[in-house]
């Protein structure tokens, strides 16, 4: 039943973050159903997505609803309930990133299907934040990345490099076609494997269904571009450990992650529900503790604005494109999409989440 005083309760805390209800400024949300204020009170961050997925309100613009809810950290208000509560305690002692459930956190999210992320990413379908220094469009940032990425690691012709995560090829093709490099690329994903392989087929590049666990071979680079958010606390040093035995002594290892500004252990409940089950971003801090006397830190390098750039890159690509996926997902998958994207865009515009890239050497 609707509560005038509930509808206060989300009313007054929402205006801490100088967001109306029923307002006119484009960060306002209208709701529809007054459903959405019990959702929001009762399941916090997960009734807030949830009920945007079922249209019990909208926000004309989203990535700075999200901008101004972060940027007043009105998420930590929002995030004390028992549903959060669990969520951390799970997170905190189980390893749910362990070799057995990897494969199934990763299918739920990356093997939805080829044509929805080759619809939304640019042309080298990279799925990290591209570089905007000197572009104008999503392609030629994307490119961009990828050359800082190979400028970086200082390749050379007929070197070995690794890819941790390597998505649909986008690296290794780049790097094999423009450097004369051989690449190993690994992935979990069954959908990025099929569309990697027959799209680096003529390449001196091996895609690999791989667990980084399982490796046990030498390179003379490393690099891992937005994989390290699946990894988990629990297997930070393993990781490193594992890099470490894989690189040549004078190699150097490139990651790029995505980050959080303090400790956690988990996502927000309905990230990790609906988005990326399992993942964790992790803090400086334990980054630091994982690369501790195995590596160097040679460079860190913070794109947050790229980011959030990119995200609405991918955004626009993703609504252009929907006339072609429509017959293939509901509107609800569709809404959520748009929540995921616009959210995450909002994050980085708000400096609440950080994207490192870490040039790491023996040590």
């Amino acid at each position: 039943m609707f509560s005038r005083d509930l509808q206060n309760r989300v009313a007054s805390s929402l205006q801490r973050a100088n967001v109306r209800i029923n307002g006119a400024r484009p960060w306002d949300i209208v709701v529809h159903d007054p459903r959405f204020y019990s959702a929001l009170v009762s399941r916090a961050s997960l009734g807030l997505g949830e009920s945007y997925m079922d249209h019990w309100w909208d926000c004309a613009d989203l990535s700075e609803f999200f901008c101004h809810l972060l940027h007043a950290h009105l998420d930590r208000r929002l995030s004390l309930n028992w549903t959060a509560g669990l969520a951390f305690l799970r997170a905190r002692i189980a390893n749910r990133q362990a070799k057995s459930q990897a494969t199934e956190n990763v299918h739920q999210h990356y093997d939805k299907g080829n044509a929805l992320y080759q619809n939304m990413l640019g042309r080298w379908m990279l799925y990290s934040s591209a570089n905007w220094e000197h572009a104008s469009n999503l392609d030629q940032a994307g490119e961009a990345k990828l050359e800082f990425v190979c400028k970086k690691l200082h390749l050379r012709s007929g070197q070995r490099v690794l890819d941790i995560g390597c998505g649909w090829g986008g690296f290794a093709k780049y790097a094999a076609q423009r450097y004369g490099v051989h690449v190993v690329g690994i992935t979990l994903s069954t959908e990025q494997v099929y569309l990697a392989r027959e799209w680096c087929a003529d390449l001196p590049v091996e895609i690999r269904l791989q667990d980084y666990r399982e490796l046990h071979e030498k390179f003379d680079h490393i690099v891992s571009l937005g994989m390290f958010e699946h990894v988990g606390h629990k297997n930070y040093r393993q990781y490193m450990h594992i890099v470490h035995r894989c690189l040549n002594p004078d190699g150097l290892f490139l990651l790029n992650t995505i980050g959080a500004n303090r400790t956690s252990y988990s996502l927000n409940p309905w990230t990790d529900k609906y988005i990326f089950p399992g993942a964790m971003l992790p803090s400086v801090a334990q980054i630091g503790a994982a690369v501790d006397g195995v590596f160097v830190m040679e460079e860190l390098q913070n794109w947050p604005g790229f980011y959030d750039r990119t995200l609405m890159a991918w955004y626009q690509k993703f609504q252009s494109n929907w006339n072609k996926l429509r017959e293939a997902y509901s509107d609800r998958f569709r809404r959520m999409w748009e929540y995921y994207l616009l959210s995450s865009a909002g994050a980085f515009r708000s400096k609440a989440i950080q994207d490192w890239h870490i040039l790491l050497s023996c040590s």
